[in-house]
């Protein structure tokens, strides 16, 4: 699809690729309708519904261990009643500190069944990060994982959370709990596997988790996922996007304290009785061995998940696999189809939000290349990304674009959208903007830049901090990354801009990570190739050849540590190349080069 507009004979040919079952969609529709966020229903009370349902279900398969429906209940009870014994009650925080492993859902469970909040830090988080993470939870108790034992010992101080609610679990048979810590899964062992009666004490309102931003720039803030967002966004995805069926198996090697994994992936597979097939973490090499070994049929991606399997050497068992539907975002418009024609996937349910945003966009329609349709009220708007704010008129209203051009895409608060925002009152009004098209109405922000497809479409097209300005005009790293990914000899690019000195704005500079050593790299083909797909604007003037990129927890690259470098060959141990004016291709920036460029000599 990609910068085409939606049309009306688009829509209708769509319509035959949503595989809605009866049973799926009128239940879906049930819950959809519920707008109370006072009405009784949970996740502990979804979960509970399956065991009583579907008990012998598979619900979870992790190495070669499976649990049913009715054990996967019966351990998150027994874990409820462990919580519950040291004074774990409703509104209490429990933060966990747990890599992947099926013990953090059964925790997870187990803590929203009383009505607590399960905080889900990030397990790669380490000293003031972590400790900052911890303290925006203020947690009434943890459960930490016996691999992350270390990690927590060095913030343990720092916590107001008494000894007898920190629990520690058992990575494997081999590990030993710390002395000053108690073993969850032993003190569990001889308690009740019966549901807590708290369960139905819990409305669709209540906090569920506390959900963490990646922290690609400054620290991490920590979004509030209510119930009421969860059980909407599992009848959403798990039974009409994704149409879950009892065989469903969702293959999940993202990491469990993100939301895709805790609410798309969690709540897919259990919108139906559907089992969840759990991976301890991402490996590129093993990803369809680990399909096949689960026999997967529906799998969820994020970030650069998907090129780092397509760089993967092709095998005559690409295809051989079940899998026909996948559900994610981040998925490049530059390997779209290729993915889909290499591995034999037949839907790409690509879709748009965040745990603090209060609107989504989902793919329905198998579109390429767009994130889909959103039936909730937002508006995409006129944004000037010089000024870095949106552009109001004379009376201080904002402006929609037109189908076709690019914006900001804000979210309407209401009853039926609501935000839960951030644990930091401060934080979660910075996200928001009034009096937008008429006085008194409030809108969320969600800081990204979207084309408005029409027909309630949209295609995403950048972040607002990874937008630039360069002569003049707006470039997205996005879309320039998008290019530079075609070239053959580039595995990966990061894309940002660089404040140069004698110019305005930000000039165009690009980290790649390549097949071929940097000296021998094709620059005329990438030269051609920008020629013929980007203004000359859009050109990036700086080439960094690095040997890999620092990426987030979730695939998401990170470049603040790449823009505060810059392009100094003195201070950077990469070597970097520069689109000198009137030049035709990069050349080596050597320090005379770089001196002239400082001393306005050379004006880029």
């Amino acid at each position: 699809m990609g910068e085409e507009t939606i049309r009306a004979k688009d829509i209708l040919l769509g319509l035959r690729h949503l595989r809605r079952g009866v049973g799926n969609s009128a239940r879906a529709l049930k819950i959809l309708a519920l707008s109370s966020r006072d009405s009784v229903l949970s996740i502990g009370g979804v979960l509970e519904e399956n065991a009583d349902r579907h008990g012998d279900r598979l619900a979870l398969r992790f190495d070669d261990e499976k649990w049913t429906y009715h054990q996967f209940n019966q351990q998150a009870n027994r874990y409820a009643h462990a919580l519950r014994a040291a004074g774990v009650g409703k509104g209490d925080v429990v933060s966990i500190l747990m890599e992947n492993r099926p013990d953090v859902l059964f925790v997870v469970a187990a803590a929203v069944k009383l009505g607590a909040v399960a905080g889900m830090i990030n397990t790669a988080q380490r000293g003031d990060v972590l400790r900052h993470s911890f303290g925006l939870c203020r947690p009434a108790a943890c459960v930490i994982g016996t691999e992350l034992a270390e990690a927590f010992a060095e913030v343990r101080d720092d916590l107001d959370v008494a000894p007898e609610r920190t629990w520690f679990v058992p990575v494997d048979e081999s590990a030993e709990v710390p002395e000053s810590g108690i073993d969850l899964r032993r003190s569990a062992a001889g308690l009740s596997s019966a549901n807590p009666e708290t369960t139905g004490d819990v409305r669709m309102a209540d906090p569920a988790f506390y959900i963490f931003t990646s922290g690609t720039t400054g620290l991490p803030k920590a979004s509030v996922m209510s119930h009421f967002r969860w059980v909407k966004a599992m009848a959403g995805t798990g039974l009409i996007a994704l149409d879950m069926q009892p065989d469903d198996v969702l293959y999940c090697c993202l990491p469990l304290y993100h939301n895709n994994a805790l609410t798309v992936c969690w709540g897919a597979a259990m919108a139906n009785g559907s089992a969840l097939a759990l991976a301890r973490r991402f490996s590129a090499s093993r990803f369809w061995d680990d399909i096949r070994r689960h026999d997967a049929s529906v799998f969820t991606y994020i970030g650069e998940l998907c090129r780092y399997l397509m760089a993967q050497p092709p095998s005559l068992l690409d295809r051989e696999h079940r899998v026909n539907r996948m559900m994610g975002n981040g998925l490049r418009p530059d390997i779209w189809k290729a993915f889909k024609d290499r591995f034999g996937i037949e839907r790409v349910l690509e879709f748009y939000g965040a745990s603090e945003c209060n609107i989504g966009f989902l793919n329905i329609f198998n579109f390429d290349e767009t994130v889909g349709f959103c039936p909730a009220p937002y508006a995409i708007v006129a944004y000037d990304v010089e000024n870095d704010a949106p552009v109001r008129d004379r009376r201080g209203r904002l402006r929609r674009v037109r189908t076709g051009e690019v914006g900001l895409l804000l979210g309407e608060i209401s009853d039926l959208a609501p935000y839960d925002g951030y644990t930091d009152p401060e934080a979660s009004e910075k996200k928001l903007l009034r009096d937008v098209f008429r006085k008194g109405d409030c809108w969320f922000n969600t800081g990204d830049l979207m084309r408005d497809q029409g027909w309630r479409h949209a295609q995403f097209v950048d972040r607002l901090g990874d937008t630039f300005r360069w002569k003049g005009e707006n470039v997205s790293t996005a879309e320039v990354e998008e290019v530079l990914n075609q070239h053959p000899q580039v595995e990966q690019a990061a894309v940002y801009g660089v404040q140069v000195p004698h110019a305005d704005g930000r000039a165009g500079m690009a980290s790649l990570v390549c097949n071929v050593p940097h000296d021998h790299f094709d620059f005329a083909a990438l030269h051609r190739l920008v020629g013929e797909k980007l203004p000359k604007y859009a050109c990036p003037l700086f080439l960094r050849f690095s040997g890999g990129h620092e990426v987030t927890g979730t695939f998401k690259l990170r470049k603040a540590g790449l823009k505060e470098e810059g392009f100094d060959p003195a201070s950077v141990s990469d070597p970097i190349y520069v689109l000198l004016p009137g030049s035709q291709c990069w050349h080596p920036l050597d320090e005379a080069t770089r001196r002239q460029i400082d001393e306005g000599v050379v004006r880029l």
